[in-house]
């Protein structure tokens, strides 16, 4: 596991653009120490798409950096009409579980499952969805998604977005620590950028 995923805290800073073709972020720690970033990849064909089609259908791909540049992990969803499915994959490329959106009315909701099949936890938001819950399947609190304040300017006049993840240090399960880092950027994918 790269130490990436040893922090116990991320920090995950939308950066803003003012003509953006991909969502890119920043990663911190909880030090607030550059740590690594989070980078959408599009092809020539998904950006053409983009221009037919609304970002909330849109496919999507997240590589997930250390601070060396190199991919640790990553985050792929495919073409959706109404719920997401987010495939997590770990740095060697293989599939290691997913996000699935759940229909809730007012608080949005997700189950974490491994590549079994398996429900590892579940992400609880609330009605503003920029606060979440993590628990895991015997109702433990694993960790936490809170939006955080980003300056009047940028709350205002841009739809970036900054996000503090936690993981409880009792979380020693690679995969899992992986799926738990990665929430944010996914939530935010989902939820914030096709409104």
């Amino acid at each position: 596991m790269d130490k990436f995923f040893l922090n116990n805290t991320f920090v995950i800073d939308e950066k803003i653009a003012a003509f953006k073709l991909s969502n890119a972020y920043k990663v911190y720690n909880g030090e607030g120490q550059e740590v690594g970033a989070i980078q959408e990849h599009k092809s020539f064909f998904h950006i053409m798409l983009g221009l037919i089609l609304p970002d909330s259908m849109m496919p999507f791909e997240l590589n997930i950096l250390n601070i060396d540049g190199k991919r640790i992990a990553q985050l792929k969803r495919n073409m959706t009409l109404f719920m997401s499915k987010v495939l997590i994959y770990n740095e060697a490329g293989m599939p290691i579980g997913s996000f699935k959106q759940k229909f809730a009315l007012l608080k949005p909701k997700f189950t974490l499952v491994d590549n079994l099949g398996h429900e590892i936890a579940t992400i609880k938001g609330d009605w503003k969805a920029w606060n979440f819950e993590i628990t895991d399947a015997a109702g433990q609190q694993i960790g936490s998604v809170d939006k955080k304040w980003n300056g009047v300017a940028k709350e205002l006049f841009t739809t970036a977005d900054k996000y503090a993840v936690n993981i409880e240090p009792s979380v020693t399960d690679e995969n899992t620590r992986v799926a738990v880092a990665s929430v944010a950027a996914a939530i935010d994918m989902i939820l914030k950028e096709g409104n």
